[in-house]
């Protein structure tokens, strides 16, 4: 110990100062970490009275010189003679004032010496949780100074063995007429370390030194000498390096290195692997986004993270994305835009779930979509016509196709319409639409003029009724249909309601709130691909370019008919030499 290399010189020095500061002038008040302290006493009747008085002095210098505290060193006392006494115990005070206190009011028992007695309330009572001393799972050294100055007159060997046992580091410091061998048997070894004998009680301050210096240790750590990586931590006269979460402490027992996780071959990670100190962490290639499940990747939606302005439909392309026109229109030179509905004549009916699965608000947000429809077309007798039927269990035309010849009158009518609640007969709008909405008497035009039939169905659950047969029937009778889903729809009903391809005739939103993100694929897709444009000359079929274009048509038919006639013909010859064979 540094502390005890001049101790002959330090302690002539200490002699001359008084009892209760001779301890505290040895050096800084002591760090020891949490230790659960108790001093067993012996106020037996042997010990006069000013032996007492100087003991309780040394007591109280020796609790100057302790880190005490709930948290650090925790100190109890018991004094004994024919019986034990709690003077305090250790769960009793945090202040060094209230201990002192408590140890300056004590008075002795001054009767016998049944050091065995003590040590065994000390095992049994004061070392107990219920006292305060730390539970053994903590790992709290308990300490157990025995003070005394005669022979016990009861057994101490056995109960000290008990208390050792138990985990008590036990010290026996013995004064004047104290048996060395009852120190011997009660105190832990080695017993160069563990038993201490002074000729009076006023030399009992030289215990006191000792004592302390085998409690407190060195902060080497604070000495900045350590050469730790990241933290030190300091011991008994010693210390140890300790590495951060995620590190692992090297051979030389100072430096850290990352713990390399991806290098367990354990974290099925799609793309890559990337260490940190909580463990392994998933990371995607450019171009890809990690999933809820932190391992796998998938190909970042352009589309739906920036702002593409493409007007009918986005696609993404891993870094990049591209915008799509439906069949047969054209994508315009700035790479985001489609010829307008404003270029085309188009009959559209709107068949609107009603049903109570819709609710009143959510339908206003649905009449309030189908007007941003109608703002995006050419609405006119001669251009765009629009009709909508809404469905619950039951099926009411709202408005036909003919009733309306501006797009403000048929926005006007969509928000008087009134929310019918009930079913979801699907199956049963489809029909109304197919044998009704589409009649010349509704408003259609005549299948003559080549005007193309939209059908566009909004619903957002599954239909009551069967929609398979109307569906196609829809279909055969040349209605291109397309399918808006929300909330609860069925993707398999929307194909099957919608017109192929599904991915340019089926929409899809998660909740009525955001469903007018539909808007960019629907915006231009319900115009015609086909049929009479606006501003478009009829031609004669009499004029030379019709004719030498239907001349050519007329030809090349004639030669795809003599080919496959051909054909036949070789098959038909093929045929009777097999009979002729036979025969």
């Amino acid at each position: 110990m540094r502390g005890l290399l001049c101790w002959p010189l330090a302690m002539s020095l200490l002699l001359l100062q008084p009892w209760e500061t001779q301890l505290q002038s040895a050096g800084p008040r002591c760090h020891t970490g949490p230790l659960d302290l108790v001093f067993v006493i012996d106020s037996s009747r042997s010990v006069r009275p000013f032996e007492f008085e100087t003991m309780r002095q040394f007591l109280v210098g020796l609790l100057r010189s302790l880190d005490v505290g709930l948290n650090a060193t925790r100190v109890g006392v018991i004094q004994y003679s024919s019986q034990v006494q709690s003077v305090f115990p250790l769960g009793a005070f945090s202040r060094r004032e209230d201990m002192e206190r408590a140890i300056r009011a004590l008075v002795p028992l001054a009767q016998g010496t049944m050091t065995g007695l003590a040590i065994q309330y000390a095992m049994n009572v004061a070392f107990s949780e219920a006292e305060g001393a730390r539970p053994p799972k903590e790992r709290v050294p308990r300490v157990a100074v025995i003070v005394t100055d005669g022979r016990p007159q009861d057994r101490v060997a056995e109960v000290a063995a008990q208390a050792r046992a138990r985990g008590i580091e036990i010290y026996a410091v013995g004064v004047q007429r104290a048996d060395v061998g009852s120190l011997r048997a009660m105190a832990s070894p080695p017993l160069d370390e563990h038993v201490f004998l002074v000729e009076s009680f006023d030399l009992i301050q030289e215990f006191g030194l000792q004592f302390q210096s085998r409690l407190c240790a060195i902060d080497l750590c604070a000495e900045g000498t350590h050469g730790c990586d990241h933290h030190c931590v300091s011991s008994l006269g010693s210390y140890f390096c300790r590495c951060r979460a995620g590190f692992v402490l090297q051979r030389d027992q100072r430096s850290c290195r990352a713990i390399d996780h991806c290098s367990f071959g354990n974290h099925s990670c799609q793309h890559e692997c990337v260490n940190s100190p909580g463990g392994p962490q998933c990371r995607c290639r450019e171009g890809h986004d990690l999933l809820p499940d932190g391992r796998s990747c998938q190909v970042r939606d352009l589309c739906n993270g920036v702002d593409h302005g493409c007007e009918f439909q986005c696609v993404s392309e891993g870094l990049s994305y591209r915008c799509l026109c439906p069949e047969g229109r054209q994508l315009q030179a700035d790479g985001k835009s489609c010829l307008r509905c404003r270029e085309g004549h188009v009959d559209l009916v709107l068949l609107v779930d009603g049903s109570k699965s819709v609710r009143p608000q959510n339908f206003e947000l649905v009449k309030r979509f189908v007007n941003q429809i109608v703002d995006f077309l050419d609405v006119s007798p001669e251009g765009t016509r629009i009709g909508l039927v809404q469905f619950s269990s039951r099926v009411r035309t709202e408005f036909p196709l003919g009733r309306y010849g501006t797009a403000a009158e048929v926005k006007q009518a969509v928000l008087a319409i009134e929310y019918m609640e009930r079913g979801t007969m699907t199956g049963l709008a489809l029909r109304h639409m197919v044998e009704h909405s589409f009649s010349e008497a509704q408003g259609a035009r005549p299948r003559a003029l080549n005007v193309p039939r939209v059908g566009l169905v909004f619903t957002d659950g599954r239909s009551q009724d069967d929609i398979s047969v109307w569906a196609a029937r829809a279909k055969e009778e040349g209605i291109v249909m397309y399918a808006v889903g929300v909330g609860k729809a069925v993707e398999e009903e929307l194909r099957e309601i919608a017109s192929e391809p599904a991915e340019l005739h089926v929409s899809y939103s998660p909740d009525f709130s955001t469903m007018t993100h539909l808007l960019e694929n629907l915006k231009g897709s319900i115009c015609p691909e086909e049929g009479i444009s606006a501003g478009t000359e009829l031609r004669s079929p009499c004029e030379c370019e019709s004719l030498v274009e239907f001349q050519g048509r007329t030809l090349g038919a004639l030669e795809s008919l003599t080919q496959n006639l051909a054909q036949l013909t070789a098959r038909l010859e093929d045929l009777e030499n097999e009979l002729a064979h036979k025969k």
